[in-house]
């Protein structure tokens, strides 16, 4: 039900992972992509093809999007090649866990910045490309869980993402008058490319079964949720924060997880 055809979706962040799941559901939907990824990014090519493959045009275009200046580039080379942009995901992130106590400041700085404040530039330039063309545009940034649950080792991250969610708030409020949706997506525990850095295969088997949903997500999971938030039947949805998280939040709160007193064992 979901047609994206004739539009132009931007995607940062895009190279694999959530990123990629974004864009090739998008392009499956009819949309066509320009794809971001870092400078020097090993994946851009090979996901611009898979999305070419799927008989949608793609440009694909590395740019520092950590910084204003690369931002304002990747912007303005996307109007340029495509002519608009209709659709824009914003996936760009940078974690890197550590002991509060011990975190470095540089590191704390880099998170902020790579994970909310270039949120905010590229937001803000594609948002004012779209009212000046009065484009009725689709927004949507990827936030976590982790804006929301305490983790440990974690900091940096977590206030950057609870940041993103409340600058997708106000954004909506500000934006609603030019008839742009913006809204926020909620990973939960997603098997990319990265988590198979931190974690073992076994560790992210084992934790997947113990969630509600039976499994860890997938970035087609995530990319299905981006799907309906840029389409028109969304149209009367903005502002919204919304957990793709197969029950991730509550996986504690199951019968089987909690001990019950001594007392009341039969």
């Amino acid at each position: 039900m979901i047609n994206l055809t004739g539009k132009f979706a931007l995607v940062t962040g895009a190279g694999r992972g959530i990123g990629k799941g974004c864009a090739l559901q998008l392009a499956r939907c009819g949309a066509d992509i320009i794809l971001n990824d870092r400078p020097g990014s090993p994946d851009l090519a090979a996901t611009a093809e898979e999305i070419r493959a799927l008989g949608r045009t793609c440009h694909a275009m590395d740019a520092d999007v950590f910084s204003r200046a690369g931002c304002e580039g990747l912007v303005e080379k996307a109007i340029k090649t495509a002519g608009r942009i209709d659709i824009f995901v914003s996936n760009p992130a940078y974690s890197r866990r550590g002991k509060f106590l011990e975190y470095s400041p540089d590191e704390f700085e880099r998170t902020i910045n790579g994970t909310l404040i270039s949120g905010f530039h590229m937001s803000q330039l594609v948002a004012r490309h779209m009212v000046a063309q009065r484009i009725r545009g689709k927004m949507v940034f990827i936030s976590s869980v982790q804006a929301e649950m305490p983790f440990a080792l974690c900091a940096p991250y977590g206030a950057a993402k609870a940041g993103l969610n409340h600058l997708t708030r106000t954004i909506s409020v500000e934006l609603a008058p030019h008839r742009i949706n913006v809204n926020c997506i909620e990973p939960g525990w997603i098997d990319t490319p990265g988590e198979h850095v931190t974690f073992s295969d076994e560790t992210m088997e084992e934790e997947g079964a113990r969630l509600p949903w039976g499994r860890l997500g997938l970035p087609e999971d995530i990319g299905n949720a981006a799907a309906f938030l840029v389409s028109e039947q969304a149209d009367y949805v903005t502002g919204v924060v919304f957990p793709v998280d197969g029950g991730f939040r509550f996986k504690d709160c199951q019968a089987e997880s909690i001990v019950a007193p001594a007392e009341l064992k039969p």
